[in-house]
C-alpha cells in the first residue's frame, strides 16, 4: 500500500494514498477503538448537510471563494447521498463531543473536493478541512445540530410508520368486531370481550405513540448552528450566523429555526432524553401488543 505523509501539531502520519480521510480522522480511530460501531449513516448525512449550508452561508458572507465553496458544496452532497461511507472509520462512541467524527467529515470533503479542483489527496493549501470546510464553525455547535437533524428525520419517519399501523389495526378493530371471547385477566379467563375490542386498544396505544413522536419532532427544530464554541457565536461573523440556518432549512427541508439561546442549546441534551423516552414508551406498548398476539 502507498501512503502520503500528513501533518499535525503531534507530529505525523502516514495515510493510505488512496484515502479521503487525513490525519485527525486516523488519530481519532487509534485514540476511541471502543465499540467497533460505524457512525449512523443518518448522522453523516446530516453533518454533511451542514458543511454544505456552512459553505454557502459562508460564501454568501464573502468568507471563502466561490470555487472553493462550490467544490466543498458538491462534495457534500456526495457524502450526504451515501458516497464514501467506507471512508468513516471513527468508532461511534468517542470522547471530544464528536471532534474525531466532524474532523472525519471535514477531511473527507476536503479531499474531495480537492479532487474536483484538480489536486491530489492531502493537498490542504487548495482546501483546508479546518480553514475552509470547518469555517465559521465549531464541533459544538454542528454536532448537536446534526444530532437534531438525523433525530427529526428518523422520528418522522418512525411517526408515519406508526401511523400507517394504527390504520392497520384499527381495520382489524373492525374486521374482529364480531368475534367474541374471553377476557383475560392474572393469566386467568375472565369476562367476555370481542377481538375487536381488544385490537381497538392497541390502535389506541399506537396512535398515542405516534402523536408523541410527531410531536417531539417540534423541540429538535431549534439549532445552535452559528453559536460556535459555547453558543456565543465567537469568531464567526453576523451575515454567516443569520443565515447559515436558512440554509440548512432549505437543503434538509425541515423546519429549523436559529435558538432562541444557543447557550442552552450548546451545553443541554435533555431533549434528546425526552426523545430516548418516547422511544421507550413505543417499545413497550410494541412489545405489550406482540405479548398478547403470542
Amino acid at each position: 500500500m502507498n501512503y502520503r505523509v500528513e501533518k499535525d501539531f503531534l507530529g505525523e502520519m502516514n495515510v493510505p494514498e488512496d484515502a479521503y480521510f487525513g490525519i485527525h480522522t486516523l488519530r481519532g480511530h487509534s485514540n476511541f477503538l471502543v465499540s467497533g460501531l460505524k457512525t449512523a449513516p443518518a448522522l453523516i448525512r446530516a453533518l454533511a448537510q451542514i458543511k454544505e449550508a456552512a459553505a454557502m452561508a459562508n460564501m454568501s458572507a464573502g468568507l471563502l471563494p466561490r470555487s472553493i465553496a462550490e467544490a466543498i458544496i458538491q462534495a457534500a452532497q456526495e457524502v450526504a447521498r451515501g458516497r464514501f461511507e467506507d471512508q468513516f472509520i471513527v468508532d461511534a462512541f468517542q470522547g471530544g463531543a464528536g471532534t474525531s467524527t466532524n474532523m472525519n467529515v471535514n477531511e473527507v470533503i476536503a479531499n474531495r473536493a480537492i479532487e474536483i479542483l484538480g489536486g491530489g489527496k492531502g493537498e490542504y493549501n487548495i482546501v483546508d478541512p479546518l480553514e475552509h470546510v470547518n469555517l465559521s464553525q465549531s464541533t459544538n455547535d454542528v454536532y448537536p445540530t446534526a444530532l437534531r437533524v438525523a433525530a427529526i428525520g428518523m422520528v418522522l419517519e418512525l411517526s408515519r410508520t406508526f401511523a400507517f399501523l394504527q390504520g392497520e389495526l384499527q381495520k382489524k378493530e373492525a374486521e374482529f368486531a364480531g368475534v367474541l371471547k374471553i377476557g383475560r385477566t392474572e393469566m386467568q379467563d375472565a369476562v367476555p370481550i370481542t377481538l375487536g375490542q381488544e385490537f381497538s386498544a392497541y390502535a389506541e396505544a399506537i396512535a398515542r405513540d405516534r402523536w408523541r413522536l410527531y410531536k417531539v419532532e417540534e423541540r429538535l427544530r431549534q439549532v445552535n448552528l452559528g453559536g460556535t464554541a459555547i453558543g456565543t457565536g465567537l469568531n464567526a461573523e453576523s451575515d454567516y450566523i443569520y443565515h447559515v440556518v436558512e440554509e440548512l432549512r432549505e437543503i434538509t427541508g425541515f423546519g429549523l429555526a436559529r435558538a432562541e439561546n444557543s447557550i442552552d442549546l450548546t451545553q443541554n441534551a435533555d431533549v434528546f432524553v425526552e426523545v430516548s423516552g418516547l422511544l421507550k414508551a413505543a417499545a413497550v406498548n410494541l412489545t405489550k401488543i406482540a405479548a398478547d398476539l403470542r
